[in-house]
């Protein structure tokens, strides 16, 4: 393959957008990590991304150094009418997810990177080689796994925690609750992160492979995972045990820690090729002249795409994604949040109606900063090891499946056992969840048309359609920042107005908490 300028532009603008792609993911994606922590005031969001980012790079390191070019199999290269079919294919990836990942975090929507990569990637193979360069069969599955785990995700943070709920009651910190229920509660919770650990987080580490060999291979998952709980509950057994006053306070949230902590170096490992898989086949194809199914990667530069993901998510735009999720799932009266009209209408019809049903969750307390605990440490704990749990189940049947996804289903489903909405602004927050659920879909949708046109016209028109691309991609950014900062201060300004609204209709006296007092851009 002789190279020509055209080829060392691409190389040159692939490197520029695998930098930029991969802290986009910080942005969006990594940036739900740290949820349920701060949600429940567990850590500051400062705290936590620092806990989690430093996470989300040793999982970076400890990812496979052979990555997929072609995501999941969803189309084959080789099918591709030349190189410069490949080539047009992956800057079009790129290309659409940079103004994608950045637009929806801008409004603080959670998107998913894999679903976004996996469609875009079929649209523009779809676009450059036909219907017979598409894995069908595989797409088909994709599409049932990301559904499947919703639903799983759901439904088993519902199940969960209105369970734990009705056990522990309003107060996690409590000495009597703690010592009778705390240990089989947390064996419970603890289970399915050593699951998620062997079955996902660092299923590419050379001791865990071997545990997992000697453990949930010979004995049976069921079996492993029995004997697993047996001697997780008696070790907080004992910890209540010879250090109760400590353990009472620190139990709950010490578990939601730690599954943050698992969640992201479990994405740091596997969700790193989302953000360099286009960029590695080009440099591949550059390289060697030759399209590859897999490329192998230094260590050094996993490092790096680590700390990208990391910078990502101490940006503005994924603080707005972090409130954004948290009062979606806050048991606070008035939320800061946009939900449209229709969303809004849709969720009348499925939330109570005032007065019809009680909260179970605690009633909302301010932490020493005066910042508003959107929900209680019991809660947080719930979240991440039910995520955990269920990427882990998913990922030993071999279905892929979203961490985005997967989590905010936890949160959702967890707030709807504590009847969360029953109180305050309860059509907002289901109207947010309905249109983040939307999205969702449409992202994909928008990521395959996008994606399939960009790489036609890079087709077509060779550097001067990536340049058209690469503008359109510039002005998109800026005109996007320009309507989201827009945006916030509209959102402001309602969430101000429907504060003074609720004070007088409840004749000033009201002691309601509000979520948007305390969550302001500097989180």
């Amino acid at each position: 393959m002789e190279l020509t300028l055209f080829h060392y532009l691409v190389g040159a603008i692939a490197l520029i957008m695998l930098i930029w792609n991969t802290v986009e993911v910080g942005r969006n994606d990594a940036a739900n990590i740290v949820n349920a922590v701060f949600g429940a005031r567990v850590l500051t969001r400062r705290r936590a991304v620092w806990i989690a980012g430093i996470s989300v790079i040793i999982g970076a390191m400890a990812s496979s150094p052979v990555m997929e070019t072609a995501r999941k199999g969803i189309f084959d290269p080789a099918s591709l009418p030349g190189i410069d079919a490949a080539i047009s294919v992956y800057i079009g990836v790129y290309l659409t997810n940079t103004v994608l990942l950045y637009s929806f975090s801008a409004y603080g929507m959670p998107v998913s990177t894999t679903a976004c990569l996996v469609f875009a990637l079929l649209g523009s193979g779809f676009a450059m080689g036909g219907a017979e360069a598409i894995h069908w069969d595989k797409s088909t599955q994709v599409i049932l796994g990301i559904i499947c785990s919703i639903l799983v995700s759901g439904i088993a943070g519902f199940l969960v925690q209105r369970m734990f709920r009705g056990v522990v009651r309003e107060d996690c910190e409590d000495p009597d609750t703690i010592k009778l229920h705390g240990p089989w509660m947390a064996g419970a919770l603890l289970t399915g992160l050593v699951y998620f650990l062997l079955m996902k987080g660092m299923k590419n580490v050379g001791f865990v492979k071997a545990i997992k060999s000697g453990t949930l291979d010979t004995l049976g998952a069921p079996f492993a995972l029995l004997i697993v709980w047996a001697a997780l509950t008696a070790l907080t057994f004992l910890a209540i045990h010879f250090w109760g006053r400590f353990i009472y306070k620190r139990l709950f949230a010490g578990l939601a820690v730690l599954g943050m902590i698992a969640t992201a170096v479990a994405f740091g490992q596997n969700d790193l090729a989302n953000c360099a898989s286009p960029g590695l086949a080009i440099f591949m194809i550059l390289q060697n002249g030759s399209l590859a199914g897999e490329v192998a990667v230094p260590w050094f530069a996993l490092f790096c795409c680590g700390v990208l993901l990391f910078l990502g998510m101490t940006t503005k735009t994924a603080q707005r994604v972090t409130r954004a999720a948290v009062n979606t799932g806050s048991q606070g009266d008035l939320v800061r949040l946009y939900a449209p009209q229709w969303c809004i209408a849709m969720a009348r019809w499925i939330v109570p109606k005032t007065g019809q049903d009680h909260a179970l969750a605690p009633q909302p307390v301010s932490n020493d900063n005066e910042k508003l605990q959107h929900y209680d440490a019991l809660r947080a704990a719930v979240i991440t090891s039910v995520t955990g749990s269920v990427i882990a189940f998913a990922s030993g049947m071999g279905l892929p499946v979203s961490t985005t996804y997967v989590a905010f289903a936890a949160m959702i489903s967890t707030g709807w056992a504590d009847k969360i909405f029953a109180r305050g602004d309860a059509a907002l927050k289901m109207g947010r969840t309905i249109w983040v659920v939307f999205c969702w879909f449409f992202s994909a949708i928008l990521a395959a048309v996008m994606a399939g046109v960009i790489s036609k016209l890079i087709g077509f028109l060779g550097l001067f359609g990536i340049l058209i691309g690469l503008g359109f991609n510039l002005v998109s950014r800026l005109a996007i920042r320009q309507r989201a900062n827009k945006h916030e201060a509209q959102l402001k300004e309602q969430a101000a107005l429907r504060k003074q609204q609720f004070i007088e209709k409840a004749g000033g006296k009201s002691d309601a908490r509000f979520a948007s007092d305390a969550d302001n851009d500097q989180m």
